[in-house]
Formats: structure tokens, sequence, C-alpha cells
């Protein structure tokens, strides 16, 4: 049995007893979701077994220099053995599953869940969980592999390396461990080349000049609370369905957000015509309330870097309300 996860024995029995594997992300897919999809996925091909690639929502364009991210499907083929769930343990994160009826076929056969976002929610149904103390999930995966001797091709040590450094920010925030380097530096060792990563990424990042402008009308519209250590911005559908497709109006703005001196917190929200609201929040290094704040409305996420939706019939006032004034709360407590 693993010394670091005593999950993995199972994890493994379950990996060599399947072999149609579907690899699900949540509803939100970020840097650290689609790279260690993707990287399970060259790992369990080169073992022989047949990887399907399944997210609800389409995958955001600022994702889209990560080769593969086209592999990724909104349905849930009927024949499969297995699922593994990757960077999430909320099920109300899959709630694509549930709103198409295709949870169902999830729950009817085995499920794993590899995650590192602590915290008490768990997916009921999964057959074995790891949470793993780790700044990524591709870290927790670069530890499987190792210890079961998984085959890494070139595809995949750099999905790896993605992973951790985007859910890290580039080994900045405090989850980052000493064990989180040496990983990176491994990687690198075996081939990985971390400036032709933040190549690609920066090659995607580029943006039209409608976009300049619109991000521009973005940081207009900025309210801040309690001076100016909490930021949000909303964002109404009509810009949803007009910008979306070209990038994350959210994406657009928030780093830009949390360089407000004084800021904290950012909340990026989004208003939906069916009454739904979500929202991303970025959280300053030291006011790591981001995870607590999304909890707050059901959501999950980092300490730094969360979200949530909210889908019950409340008015984007009161929600955005609420939001600040539990914001307000847990600041004072991390002050305190």
């Amino acid at each position: 049995m693993s010394q670091k996860y005593p999950e993995a024995a199972k994890i493994r029995q379950l990996i060599e007893g399947s072999q149609k594997i579907i690899i699900i992300q949540a509803d939100n897919p970020d840097g650290d979701s689609l790279a260690s999809a993707l990287a399970l996925e060259q790992i369990l091909g080169d073992l022989g077994k047949e990887p399907m690639l399944y997210c609800g929502v389409d995958i955001p364009t600022y994702l889209r220099y990560l080769p593969g991210w086209d592999r990724v499907d909104k349905e849930i083929p009927k024949q499969f053995d297995l699922s593994i769930i990757v960077d999430t343990s909320a099920e109300t994160l899959l709630e694509k599953l549930s709103q198409t009826n295709q949870l169902m076929w999830i729950k009817s056969k085995p499920s794993i869940v590899i995650d590192h976002h602590g915290g008490d929610q768990r997916i009921s149904f999964a057959t074995v969980s790891l949470d793993a103390d780790a700044v990524a999930t591709g870290e927790a995966l670069y530890e499987l592999a190792c210890e079961f001797n998984w085959p890494l091709n070139h595809a995949a040590l750099h999905m790896l390396a993605t992973s951790i450094m985007a859910d890290s920010r580039g080994l900045t925030t405090d989850k980052t461990s000493a064990r989180s380097i040496h990983i990176i530096a491994e990687l690198v060792e075996k081939g990985v080349s971390i400036p032709e990563l933040e190549a690609a990424r920066r090659e995607t990042m580029k943006r039209s000049s409608e976009l300049v402008h619109y991000k521009g009308q973005l940081l207009q519209r900025v309210e801040y609370h309690h001076e100016t250590a909490i930021a949000t911005v909303s964002i109404p559908f009509d810009e949803i369905e007009r910008y979306s497709p070209q990038y994350n109006p959210s994406m657009l703005v928030i780093e830009d957000m949390l360089l407000t001196e004084g800021t904290k917190v950012a909340i990026a929200f989004k208003q939906y015509p069916d009454g739904k609201v979500t929202a991303k929040i970025r959280a300053n290094f030291g006011s790591d309330i981001a995870a607590d704040l999304a909890a707050h409305f059901g959501g999950g996420g980092h300490p730094y870097a969360s979200g949530f939706k909210v889908t019950e019939s409340v008015q984007f006032a009161e929600i955005k309300n609420r939001c600040i004034q539990k914001a307000t709360e847990l600041l004072k407590l991390k002050q305190s």
C-alpha cells in the first residue's frame, strides 16, 4: 500500500480491471482540470486503455493552447467500465451530467475521484476518493505515476507541468510545497520546457481590438466595497453571448482587479436569463478566503481561486450583497 496515498492500491486495481475509461472534468474547467485530464488520457492510452474525455461545457478559449482540448466531448458514451473525476470533489460542479440524465450512467459504474481541494465536500457515489495534499491534481497524478511506474510520454509530462504551474500560479501560492518545486524540476529533467509552455499560453492571451476595448469597459464598471478591500464586476448575459466565444469576460479583468491598491478579493459575477448567477473569485496573498466564500454558496475551489453558481430564484442584487457581506466577514476573521 502507498505510504503517501492509502487510496492508491484501490485506484490501481480499478484502472487495471477496466478498459474503457471516461475522464471527467467539472462544469468549470480550468488549467489544472484540463491539463490533468489530458495527462491522464496519455497515461491510460499508453497503458493500453481506451480513455475518453468529458466536460459538460465547452472548453474556454483561454485554455485552447493545450493540445488535445478539442478531444473533450460533452456526451458520455453508453459503454464504459470506469470513470475518473479529476480536480473536483463537489457534486454541484457536475450539474450538466444531471441535467442531461447522464449522471445515472456514471453512478452505475465504478468511479474514482482524484482531487486536491480538501474541505468537507465529497462525491457520494465515488468508489474511491483521493484528496491529495498537493498544489494541483497534476501533482497527485505524477506521484501515482511514479509509484505505479506508469508511462509518461512527452505530452503527459508537459500536461503535468502545465497543471502544476496553472494551479500554483507559477509556483507562487502558499500551497506550493518543496515537493511541488521538486516535481517541476524532475519534469524539466525529463524534457519539459517551461519557457515553451509559457510561450504557448501567452500566444492564446492575444486579444482582438474589440476585446481590448471591451476590457476597458469592464474595468470602468468595477465597483469597490469596504474602501477597496473587495472589488466586484457584473457581466450581463448579452455580453456573455457576445464575447465568450472569443474569451471568458471574467478572465479578461479579474487579475487586473486584484492589482488595485488595498484590494484583497476580486469577484466577477455573470447573470443569466434563467436567473442563474455564477461567480469567479480570486484573492491576493494573505487573504486566502476564496474557497470558504465559494463553499458558503455551494461552490468550491482553492483558497486563492474558486467559484460558485446559484440557481435558486433569488434576485441578483441579493446574491451580490450576500456575497460581499460574507467576504467581509471572512476577511475580518483573517485579520483577527
